[in-house]
């Protein structure tokens, strides 16, 4: 650090009087100390947790997150937005609205608090009929947004409709929208190179269950392709079995972690608990496996509701309807343990931050959980759980640069 030349020349001149000296001293010092203890209390990230209070509309509670993890309310939440899902690309805030018609703009303020800037009827782009749109997704850039939005003749199946997010306003210019797909309505994960997007969801459609995973081409425009490629599967544990995939999460370096569930074929019923397969994409998108029922983790999660990747990738986050665990992960080597459960509390959805820390929202408790999560420790944050009557969906803007 520099030293301040303003006190090394009142210290040079003593003899114009120490008293001067040392109040002048003080002064300086005064100011920096402010200087510092603003910077310690700038949050780290604006947390948005939709959720519907009781009837009627849904709300928006926003948080600061400190440097600790503690969350502070932001002036004026929460806010009546009627939001249900929700994304985030720095500048706006966009969720679709609880009617499932509209993906709504918000310009998020320094502090924190939303300022609605325009809707956009994402649905008159459906022409099948069926009417809603469930997960949002962004590109790593924030400029284009996907819609999952339910079709077919019988509203069983899903198609993503590509948008470009317009800078100035948060409006939505359509771009066009996949095939259909059967099944299948989870989020979808994007590779760090932004080319391809993975999705995949274990679904027990009339009693059996169906394996479903899709890859999509992300055009230069932004627009997704539904592609034919086919991603492998783990050899199962025993010839009576089959994996059952469901959901993705990418890492920075093209790897990707996806839950797998061992199904007894002559039972169709689930046999064992999950575990985590982990894959690598090579730059035409296909997918490669390393992963074996003897090297794949087991989660003691339950179900599969989320699977979370830390901005570093070192770390996956695993939800489930049996509670949350961490596990470390290792690009294109197998998954490792690293912790038990953290909550035994249902958890639907989790999102990290920049600064170490976890998000996880229960429905059933209608709780909200922070953690300080590194490769190395583990612990609730200070002032977690929070009661937010039954959370929906969770999204975290960080205000700090990636690791």
């Amino acid at each position: 650090m520099k030293p301040n030349m303003k006190v090394l020349c009142l210290l040079s001149a003593l003899s114009a009087g120490g008293a001067v000296v040392q109040a002048t001293t003080v002064q300086v010092l005064s100011a920096e100390t402010n200087t510092q203890a603003a910077v310690s209390t700038a949050p780290v990230a604006f947390v948005y947790v939709s959720n519907t209070p009781g009837s009627g509309a849904n709300k928006v509670n926003a948080y600061a997150a400190a440097a600790n993890g503690k969350l502070t309310p932001v002036p004026g939440s929460p806010f009546a937005n009627n939001l249900t899902s929700m994304v985030a690309n720095g500048k706006y805030l966009l969720g679709s609205n609880k009617a499932g018609v509209f993906v709504a703009a918000f310009l998020i303020q320094p502090n924190g608090a939303l300022h609605w800037t325009t809707s956009t009827n994402v649905v008159r782009f459906n022409t099948s009929g069926c009417g809603g749109i469930s997960p949002l997704n962004l590109d790593h850039t924030g400029a284009t947004l996907y819609v999952a939005t339910t079709v077919g003749s019988e509203c069983d199946s899903t198609e993503h409709q590509s948008f470009t997010v317009d800078k100035r306003t948060g409006s939505l210019r359509f771009l066009g929208s996949t095939s259909d797909t059967f099944l299948f309505d989870t989020p979808l994960s994007i590779t760090a190179n932004n080319l391809y997007a993975y999705g995949t969801d274990c679904v027990n459609f009339q009693g059996n269950y169906t394996d479903t995973f899709h890859v999509y081409k992300r055009g230069s425009n932004g627009l997704l392709t539904l592609t034919a490629i086919n991603p492998p599967t783990p050899p199962p544990p025993t010839s009576g079995d089959f994996y059952c995939r469901s959901q993705t999460a990418a890492d920075p370096s093209n790897h990707l972690a996806v839950s797998v569930q061992a199904i007894d074929l002559s039972t169709s019923q689930p046999d064992g608990q999950p575990q985590l397969a982990t894959y690598t994409a090579n730059p035409s998108g296909n997918l490669t496996t390393p992963s074996t029922s003897g090297n794949m983790p087991g989660t003691a999660v339950g179900f599969v509701n989320d699977l979370t990747m830390s901005p570093s990738g070192k770390l996956l986050a695993v939800a489930g309807q049996s509670g949350l665990q961490i596990f470390h992960f290792n690009g294109n080597a197998p998954i490792t343990a690293y912790t038990g459960l953290l909550t035994t509390d249902d958890v639907e959805q989790c999102f990290w931050d920049n600064a170490n820390h976890l998000y996880a929202i229960s429905r059933n408790t209608g709780k909200l959980r922070v953690f300080t999560i590194t490769p190395t420790s583990h612990s609730q944050a200070t002032g977690s759980p929070y009661s937010i009557h039954a959370p929906v969906n969770i999204i975290v803007q960080p205000k700090t640069p990636a690791p």
